[in-house]
């Protein structure tokens, strides 16, 4: 294969030479094709934009303007459009006299200075135009070549540019610099937008046929348009009218459809100054069809050509949802009509949003077009843009939007979690909708398991999406649950996976059975653990009692690659969980929060390094929670004693385990929390202790935990002083060498250092409360606030220093 990016300088500069003299030739055949489709990839390979030769720009730009070859001048321009002009960076194509590009004189531009301009004496291609629009220097070019545009769809330079190359060229325009369009380009490509999309005509565009004994062609008489079911067109001609050949204007029609919501979202707020009649618009003139959709068309005349646009443009979405209501003749008609629906409710509510007084026009049709299509899944795509459209307006028309939620957030995401369009378009709603949902739909946070399935099935393409849409369903009355569904989303893609199975595999098939997991699935013991998983809904339950069971049950989907995929997500989605829970839960949901922390640290599928994973996000969320609010260690202390007082959690959870022992430590003091007891204090120095000693006396510890549980210790004991005298027994057995149970000797210089320094302290109570536990103000200074220290003066006689001007 031919390695276009690592072509070395020598090697380039010869194949420069040769294509010079390739299009210097007379014969212009493949080798001349084939050589600028490699000089194409050539320049198109590298993130730096090249310069070519002097001779050779020249060559290809007299073939972009000239050639008669279509593939030549397609090639060219593509070619030129990754390239630099010759002779410095600050020249540019620009226009002159709107008229199509060429070299102002024979030879290139010797100076920066001079630039390459339009002249009289060429068409203007589509490929010309756009080499002009790709290597525009300023707005002032742009709104030129806007200019040369719109004058060809006036119509009055005839023969620049064909319109049907015309629009796509100004869409671009529209897409990167719409401030370059002035007010007269509005106003003027509103004007034919009204009457390519109202006033197209009915009849076939002619169909050269056999001349029978004639030699020349013979044109039949054209026939009118047809709908998708085959019956003549009764109404203006739309994109979902069926021709055997379309006729210019028609052809227009259609790509002003395509244009249409671009152009009135990103000029709705332009104000239009023409306020004036429109009675010179030629729109109304030589026999044009009246509408039957609308019944104020006949007074539209006296609108301004903004508004104007936007009323044909209602009537024109009007006339496509009706037309969408006919049975098509062909399958690839029937996806025809459902993305013609997805672009005329989206255009619907795009008018809606600019005139308020459209709202009660649409949404009988919208409300109708719901009612038709919501038990349909193979429309599932155009019941977004429809709920975008009750969002928006259904408080403004006092219009019941319950069933809509419930089909967008319950059906579609049970029925269709494996379909990546849906999800992908369900999620970029949320996203941009999420404020909106949270006042507007009540139940939108509670249909949370049903919105995880697409996260589910398909994690690694949506994991991003959902770190923006997860802070939105998190609310005081879902949390708990909702961080349960995280924890069980592993379970959750096997579940969804055996769902498949099972509904494609009956069990009389070979598919359908040896699976264990598949097996109970479809038994009536174990269904309800699988329906609890499916559920659509919250509100039934934080978490299931046999939760072991199922992971039992689902043991063999653990190396599921679907099912580690999703495992992977979850700690993404933890931090955020724990990043926002903060926010919007007081200190009683966070209470029940460490307690789920240290359940649900023994209930996990068991997938290679996810366990693991999940231990290392409770460690660090564990520690934040509890110092943000100290106080839950009181509250939770029972429930912490407990886990610390388990020494299978040390070699399972060690992560979790060491970060318990030192919350413990930290905050169980009277300074953080009044209703700390020397009772309390006292209880967890005795549990802690009876597991350092149990560690110690059998087996080999890990050093980290043994550090742990001696610094919580030492703590403790500072604030009862009764308790200083068994720690230090304790430290002095280290500092005699009692270290028998450590592993290696850098182990052993780790412990028996740690314990040196709490000897050390713990022999000045004092000393060792003020170290151990130091007060806030130690461990938080303020100094540069204090009025009656000397340190905000010094500093702000320092920063006065450093401002001053010498």
């Amino acid at each position: 294969a031919y390695n276009a990016g690592l072509i070395g300088e020598v090697e380039l500069q010869k194949f420069y030479s040769r294509i010079t003299k390739q299009l210097a030739g007379k014969e212009h055949g493949h080798d001349v094709i084939d050589s600028l489709q490699r000089l194409h990839l050539i320049m198109a390979s590298t993130k730096y934009t090249r310069r070519l030769p002097v001779e050779l720009h020249q060559r290809l730009l007299s073939f972009c303007v000239s050639s008669s070859v279509e593939q030549l001048t397609v090639l060219t321009s593509a070619v030129l459009r990754e390239t630099l002009p010759p002779s410095g960076p600050e020249q540019i194509y620009t226009l002159h006299d709107y008229s199509p590009l060429t070299s102002q004189r024979n030879t290139a531009p010797s100076g920066p200075e001079e630039i390459y301009t339009l002249h009289d004496h060429s068409p203007l291609t589509s490929h010309t135009a756009a080499l002009v629009l790709s290597q525009a220097g300023s707005k002032e070019d742009l709104s030129a070549l806007s200019s040369l545009l719109l004058r060809s769809l006036d119509g009055r330079p005839a023969g620049i540019l064909s319109h049907l190359h015309t629009l796509p060229l100004l869409n671009s325009i529209i897409t990167y610099c719409p401030e370059s369009l002035t007010e007269d380009h509005v106003t003027l490509l509103s004007k034919r937008l009204v009457d390519w999309l109202r006033y197209a005509s009915v009849q076939q565009g002619g169909v050269a046929s056999s001349g029978g004994f004639f030699t020349g062609p013979r044109i039949r008489q054209p026939g009118p348009v047809v709908e998708l079911d085959g019956c003549v067109c009764g109404d203006f001609f739309t994109v979902l009218c069926v021709s055997q050949a379309f006729s210019d204007d028609q052809w227009m029609n259609l790509y002003s459809f395509s244009l249409l919501r671009h152009w009135l979202i990103t000029y709705h707020n332009v104000t239009d100054g023409n306020n004036s009649t429109d009675a010179d618009d030629r729109s109304e003139v030589d026999g044009s069809v009246v509408s039957m959709v609308s019944a104020t068309s006949s007074s539209s005349r006296l609108l301004p050509p903004k508004e104007r646009l936007r009323e044909k443009s209602f009537e024109y979405c009007q006339r496509l949802i009706e037309q969408s209501d006919r049975k098509a003749l062909k399958r690839t008609d029937t996806e025809l009509q459902k993305a013609c629906l997805v672009e005329a409710v989206c255009i619907l509510d795009g008018v809606c949003v600019e005139d308020a007084g459209c709202v009660y026009r649409a949404f009988p049709c919208v409300k109708s077009l719901f009612g038709r299509l919501n038990s349909d899944l193979s429309c599932s795509r155009v019941l977004l843009p429809i709920a975008q459209f009750y969002l928006n307006h259904g408080e403004a028309a006092a219009v019941d939007s319950e069933c809509v939620w419930r089909c967008v957030f319950g059906v579609l995401p049970a029925e269709c979690f494996n379909d990546p369009y849906l999800a992908h378009e369900t999620l970029s709603f949320i996203r941009a909708n999420q404020l909106q949902l949270h006042s507007s739909v009540p139940l939108y946070s509670h249909y949370f398991p049903n919105l995880l399935k697409f996260l589910a099935w398909d994690s690694p393409g949506l994991v991003s999406d959902y770190v923006d849409v997860l802070p939105s369903l998190i609310t005081a009355g879902t949390a708990v649950e909702l961080l349960h569904s995280l924890l069980d989303l592993p379970c959750l893609t096997a579940a969804l996976t055996l769902q498949l199975r099972s509904a494609c595999f009956p069990v009389s098939e070979p598919g359908g059975r040896g699976l264990s997991s598949l097996e109970a699935f479809r038994s009536p013991a174990h269904r309800g653990l699988f329906l609890f998983l499916l559920r659509g809904e919250a509100g039934s339950g934080d978490t299931m009692d046999r939760l072991s069971v199922l992971h039992d049950l689902l043991m063999e989907a653990a190396d599921w690659s679907r099912v580690i995929q999703s495992a992977q997500s979850v700690p993404v989605l933890l931090h955020v969980y724990f990043n926002t829970v903060t926010t919007v839960s007081d200190e009683r949901l966070l209470a029940q929060l460490v307690l789920v922390l240290l359940e649900r640290s023994s209930l996990l599928l068991n997938i290679p390094r996810y366990t693991a994973e999940i231990h290392r996000v409770f460690s660090h969320h564990l520690l934040k929670l509890c110092k943000l609010h100290p106080s839950l260690v009181v509250d939770q202390s029972r429930e912490l004693l407990e886990f610390a007082g388990t020494t299978t959690n040390i070699n399972s959870k060690e992560d979790l385990y060491t970060h318990v022992v030192w919350v413990l430590g930290e905050y169980l003091s009277v300074s953080f929390d009044s209703r700390c007891s020397v009772d309390l204090v006292t209880s967890c120095f005795e549990t802690l202790e009876a597991v350092l000693f149990e560690i110690t006396s059998s087996g080999s510890p890990s050093p980290r935990v043994v550090t742990s549980l001696l610094s919580a210790l030492a703590k403790l004991a500072s604030r009862s002083h009764d308790l200083i005298p068994r720690v230090s027994l304790f430290l002095s057995k280290l500092r005699n060498g009692a270290v028998s149970w450590c592993g290696s000797e850098e182990d052993v210089v780790a412990v028996v250092t740690r314990g040196e320094e709490l000897w050390s302290l713990l022999k000045l109570p004092s000393v060792a409360l003020s170290v151990l536990t130091p007060p806030p103000l130690t461990t938080s200074p303020r100094w540069h606030g204090d009025a009656n220290a000397a340190l905000p003066p010094r500093l702000r006689t320092l920063t006065g220093l450093t401002h001053a001007k010498i």
